[in-house]
Order: structure tokens, then sequence, then C-alpha cells
């Protein structure tokens, strides 16, 4: 009986590489695939994950991703900002990339599964679906950036990292002779080595200053660009007052920045768009927890349907720095049920 191929997504880091040791003591023939894209460091990046996959014994192939990265992320990330909104690219990245094309990539290339470094679970539910879950390791757990999977990509991935610990996978790493090079943490937002105004400015976005107001009209000050602020931002606004100012909205279409005070972040209900369910849409109104960025702590809530393409989620207790153009993720205990990405400040009823 020959085994199971296996692709997994190699970067290098730790997390990848331990997870390919994992999956070769398991049985599995494993094969890496390294996706190469538009960053400055890809040489370097090459380099490193050549010299695992080499003192791994297993095969690697270079897939070129750079001219699909650049259409579908960078340019939904920079279309997004323009509209003023705090785009979340992992996301659509796992989703249409890491888990898309990719995925794709090494089906055609004869795996059976597809496997990442990634802190996650995926079980079978009573259905012979799959349900995605929360990580064992809740500092790691990355089930957020996960949240756009659906059934077909689910049955094709394996999270070898799901019931570990990240000190425990340092530990294995070091334990191997492998801390010299494995031991590097992706990075979020892996193309913005540059910085985000930098990077805007390198793709084209023209900044003009504009007013600072408050949410009653009032001119505070001047701002040099709307695309360098996000919803909760208090640094950069060159406002002194007695309490702090904080960035409550942006208004792409007046050029503004709107500001108040910390009170004036918290709302208590959100609308969303662009709803998505990973094993089955529920009856609704839906009620469960709901994570509104990757560091967010999860709040007890329910969802109701708005309309046709809007559906609103309120909040037991306010949240703060509700940010337009996340995503908000909806979990059932450590399940993940869905996802919607938030709306503006302004869609919201009182």
């Amino acid at each position: 009986m020959t085994a199971d191929k296996v692709g997994i997504a190699m970067s290098g880091g730790v997390d990848s590489t331990v997870a390919a040791i994992l999956l070769k003591e398991q049985g599995y023939e494993v094969h890496g695939f390294f996706m190469e894209l538009p960053l400055p460091d890809r040489e370097l990046q090459i380099q490193r994950v050549r010299e695992t996959a080499k003192t791994l014994a297993i095969p690697l192939r270079i897939v070129d991703m750079q001219q699909q990265f650049s259409a579908t992320i960078i340019n939904d990330f920079v279309a997004t900002y323009i509209r003023g909104y705090t785009p979340n690219p992992c996301v659509v990245c796992n989703a249409s990339i890491k888990f898309g094309a990719l995925l794709t990539y090494m089906l055609e290339q004869g795996m059976e599964k597809m496997a990442t470094g990634h802190y996650a679970r995926i079980e079978r539910n009573d259905k012979g679906g799959y349900r995605l879950l929360r990580a064992m390791d809740p500092k790691k757990d990355q089930s957020y950036f996960l949240c756009r999977l659906g059934q077909q990509q689910l049955a094709r991935i394996l999270f070898p990292l799901a019931s570990w610990r990240k000190s425990d996978i340092v530990a294995r790493a070091a334990a191997m002779g492998l801390g010299d090079y494995a031991g590097t943490e992706s990075q979020d937002v892996c193309f913005l080595a540059t910085g985000l105004k930098q990077f805007l400015t390198e793709h084209g976005v023209e900044e003009k200053s504009g007013d600072i107001i408050t949410n009653d009209g009032r001119i505070l000050g001047r701002h040099s660009g709307i695309s360098h602020f996000t919803v909760g931002q208090r640094r950069g606004l060159g406002l002194p007052d007695a309490t702090p100012w904080y960035v409550i909205g942006l208004d792409r279409k007046h050029n503004r920045i709107i500001v108040g005070k910390n009170e004036d972040l918290f709302q208590g209900r959100v609308l969303i768009r662009d709803l998505h369910w990973l094993d089955g849409e529920p009856t609704l109104p839906w009620r469960g927890l709901v994570q509104l960025r990757s560091r967010h702590q999860p709040s007890t809530a329910r969802l109701e349907r708005k309309n046709k393409n809007t559906w609103e989620i309120i909040f037991a207790e306010p949240q703060r720095a509700i940010t337009p153009g996340q995503f908000a993720v909806l979990y059932e205990q450590d399940r993940v049920a869905g996802s919607g990405i938030i709306m503006t400040r302004e869609s919201c009823p009182p």
C-alpha cells in the first residue's frame, strides 16, 4: 500500500518545518511547495526553504504565484484602502491563493491532501461534512484567518499542529537542531515590509490633506492622508486635549477623518455583508460568539437578516473600535460557523 501524497506549503519557518516532520512520522509521502510571491526578500526565502527541504529530505517545488497574488491580493488591498476601509488580506489570501490556487496546483501535481503549519483543527461533522475549529493553543489559534474556507477545501486540508502548543513546536525544532533557520515567524501582512504609507505610495495612492472633524461637524485639525488611519487609532492625529481623541470613522467621499472620545468607539450593533457559512446555514436568528479581529475577545451576540444582502449583528455588550473592512467571524463555542465583512459605521442604525 502506497502512502498518501501530501503537499505541504513551506516557508522555511518553524511551524511548516515541524508540520512536515510530523507528517513524515505519520507515514505520509511529503512533498514541499513554496509560493513565490512579489516580496522584496523572496530570493532569501527561496534559499531558506530549499535548505529546509534538503534537511528534511523532501522534494520541493517553487510555485511562481507573483502575478496572481498581485492581481488578487495586492490590488484588492489597495482598492479597499482607497474606499476608506481597512482590509484583511490574510483572510482573502487563505481562501483564494493559499487554499485556492496553491491547493489546486498541488492536486494537479498528484497530491491527495494539502497541509500547512496553521494552528487550527478540522473535524468531520455528523453529516459527513467538515468543521473548522480553534486550535488547542489559544494563543496561536488561527481559525479567524481561515473563516472563508469552504467544504471542498476543508476536505483536502491537514493541520498537523492542531493539537500542539507553539512552545512545544519550538522545543521540538530545537531538539532536532533546526533552530538556526526554522525559528522565523511569518509576518501577518507579508508584503508590508516597507510600511503601509510607503507601500500605498508605491502603488499609486495619491493622498490629499483634509479635515479632521467631530461627529457634530466641528473642524479640529488637518490630516495628511486618509489611508494612513483606521478606526480606533489615536496616534498621529496631533489633537491635544484633556483626554485623547480617537478615529471613529473615515469619510472617504469628503476626505475627512471623524474623531471622538473613547466612549464614542463603542457600538452595540453592526451590519455585515457577504455572509459565508462553513458547513450549512443555520436557522436565523443565529446566536453565538462573534470575533471582530484576530486579537479581539469574542463577544456574545445574535445575527439577524437585515435585507437580501446585509445582516445585522447585535451584541450583548457594546464593542470597541469595530472596523469596516475587517471580518466578523461567527463561532459556536470553538467551531467557526461563518463570517461576514463589516460595513461602515454610517450604515448601522443607532
